[in-house]
């Protein structure tokens, strides 16, 4: 007797009435994992699950450069499969899950574990990130040949929290990439200039007497970083730039056609050095919390296109690592559930992006810079359907209750966000429906 393990196709969806990227009203049919139509009053095949929704924001479903998801290794803290239901509640249908694991995702081997975690949880895609060094060591590069030719197909490689320092190595990491249009994305900070640093270098920094972290060891590193992209005609990416002068050199380097592009996290584009005055480690991230100044830059830049997308940094953490003294907790915090929350509060609502350009700076660009083909694509006939219908209206706070991630380290517990996800769509299956995770 042979038993059929595959699985059954996604039955149709019609998102009947939706603002399709913020503009007309029409509706979109999902039929076999694909979009079937898009127009006005489309008549659904029997069978079809009808999704009213009218006053919503439709948009292809949202993809994650930066997200820590933990397996191997870390899984008290998260799993594949609970940072992915974290991913799809968010409205993510792709993640780039970091190398910084234990074992090191610095081998074939370890990325097409990671993959195929993904794959069996099924919420949405997981797309590993390659090291650039083995053992995220700084002293020699990784398998980069052997992960980019693996069935995980990696694309984007960094040592994401730990620099690769070494310009010699770091040139040559951007040589090797290119024979396979691979990208570097590199976590700017010069250790030398932040050893024992607690939190952002300046005002606040200085009536706590707490060691400085300055706005220059990631400056540094980026300037050094986009010239010898430059110099060896290869693509790098910044990981969250959260400075002012970042922000100028990365614009610089756009105008004298560097190939440099760069990202800002949800929590640099809402939250100061000031909340550091409580001592509450919620707000202990790398990099820093910076000043009002420094947000309203990177603010500026995402508007005007010199930063590129919007990464979430996803980095769960046990309690126990955050319940400490300031000096002694762990850096970094959950974002998967509330970044598009928080950016339609800190740019939707400020009128400095439209949803259109959400669509760009949480889906489109994000996927291209991974050469990811499946995901961010246009919302129109034939294209997969990795979609989320999203409503703008409601004003809710953050419950963590409510967080599908394993870890509860958010700063936002509490806080009034506006938007609610009405729906996910990952390869034609929903996944969310009205806030809630929809069981296979």
């Amino acid at each position: 007797m042979t038993t059929n393990l595959t699985p059954p196709p996604p039955a149709p969806v019609l998102v009947r009435g939706g603002s399709l990227y913020g503009d007309e009203r029409t509706d979109v049919l999902l039929v076999g994992g694909l979009i079937q139509e898009i127009g006005p009053d489309l008549t659904a095949p029997e069978g079809t699950e009808i999704i009213d929704a009218e006053g919503c924001v439709v948009l292809p479903g949202l993809v994650d450069l930066h997200t820590h998801l933990r397996e191997p290794g870390g899984e008290e803290s998260e799993t594949v499969e609970t940072g992915t239901r974290a991913a799809a509640r968010g409205g993510f249908t792709a993640v780039h899950a970091m190398a910084n694991t234990t074992p090191v995702a610095d081998t074939a081997g370890v990325v097409e574990q990671v993959a195929r975690a993904g794959d069996s949880a099924g919420w949405c895609t997981v797309r590993p990130v390659g090291a650039v060094t083995v053992g995220l060591a700084g002293e020699r590069l990784a398998e980069l040949d052997a992960m980019a030719s693996s069935r995980a197909r990696v694309r984007v490689f960094s040592d994401d929290g730990k620099c690769v320092h070494d310009p010699v190595l770091m040139r040559r990491a951007l040589e090797y990439v290119k024979a396979f249009d691979g990208v570097i994305a590199q976590h700017a900070q010069d250790p030398r200039l932040t050893e024992g640093a607690q939190m952002h270098e300046g005002v606040v920094s200085a009536e706590l007497g707490l060691t400085g972290w300055p706005a220059v060891a990631e400056e540094s590193i980026i300037a050094r970083d986009v010239l010898l992209a430059q110099h060896v005609g290869s693509r790098l990416h910044v990981c969250h730039l959260s400075t002012a002068g970042s922000v100028d050199i990365v614009r610089w380097a756009k105008q004298r056609g560097v190939a440099v592009t760069a990202e800002v996290t949800p929590h640099h584009l809402l939250l100061t050095d000031e909340e550091v005055r409580g001592f509450d480690a919620r707000y202990k991230v790398n990099p820093p919390l910076r000043t009002q100044a420094d947000v309203d830059a990177v603010r500026q830049g995402l508007a005007d296109g010199t930063i590129d997308i919007v990464a979430t940094d996803h980095a769960p953490h046990l309690r126990d690592a955050k319940d400490r003294e300031w000096d002694q907790a762990a850096m970094g915090m959950t974002g998967l559930e509330t970044a598009l929350p928080i950016v339609q509060h800190t740019m939707v609502g400020t009128g400095a992006l439209s949803w259109r350009d959400v669509a760009r700076v949480l889906s489109e660009t994000p996927a291209l810079i991974a050469r990811d083909e499946d995901h961010g694509r246009a919302l129109e006939p034939g294209s997969p359907a990795h979609l989320l219908v999203w409503d703008p209206r409601p004003r809710r706070a953050v419950d963590v209750a409510e967080h599908a991630s394993r870890s509860a380290n958010s700063p936002y517990i509490g806080l009034e966000l506006p938007g609610m996800n009405r729906l996910t769509v990952h390869a034609g299956r929903v996944t969310v429906r009205d806030g809630a995770l929809v069981e296979r």
